[in-house]
């Protein structure tokens, strides 16, 4: 189980991280974002996309941020101009923090039930859990962007947890 504690600090973790990631991004012309890089979600502007368009998905599960209009197959176009992508980032980041700063230890606790258009049908999961993976799903695609940032020449901050400032 996790406490608000570390919902605030992953929330803190995840702004910190992506301020990094935007900051180094920036430094590439526009085609070397869009460049395929053999990703899974094949350039750094696809994958922070997806990003963006999964962070917003779970805090209107978790929050209330509205859901996406588009469709998990479209995530990783979700917002076509780079300025845009960056406020649609900044924008979602601060929500994600104002969200974890009024979190209890009673919603921590609860149940989260959803209905995933992926897979069709209605999920129920502890809400931690989703938590969890909310923000576990933050890191892995981070760490596929700060690789193609970093082979791309560009220099993302370190990734480590432990060398974020309190």
């Amino acid at each position: 189980m996790i406490d608000p504690t570390c919902v605030r600090t992953m929330a803190r973790y995840n702004q910190w991280q992506n301020g990094s990631l935007y900051t180094a991004a920036d430094t590439l012309p526009d085609e070397a974002r869009r460049q395929d890089r053999g990703a899974f979600f094949k350039s750094v502007h696809a994958t922070l996309n997806h990003l963006l368009w999964a962070d917003n998905m779970w805090m209107s599960r978790l929050s209330d941020l509205p859901a996406p209009t588009v469709k998990f197959a479209d995530s990783t176009t979700f917002v076509d101009g780079w300025e845009e992508l960056k406020r649609g980032r900044a924008v979602c980041d601060k929500h994600i923090l104002a969200w974890a700063d009024r979190l209890g230890a009673e919603t921590i606790a609860g149940e989260l039930v959803w209905r995933s258009s992926t897979l069709g049908s209605e999920v129920s999961r502890p809400r931690w859990l989703a938590i969890v993976h909310f923000f576990n799903h933050q890191t892995h695609h981070r760490g596929q962007v700060h690789a193609m940032l970093t082979a791309a020449g560009a220099k993302p901050l370190d990734t480590d947890l432990i060398m974020m400032r309190s």
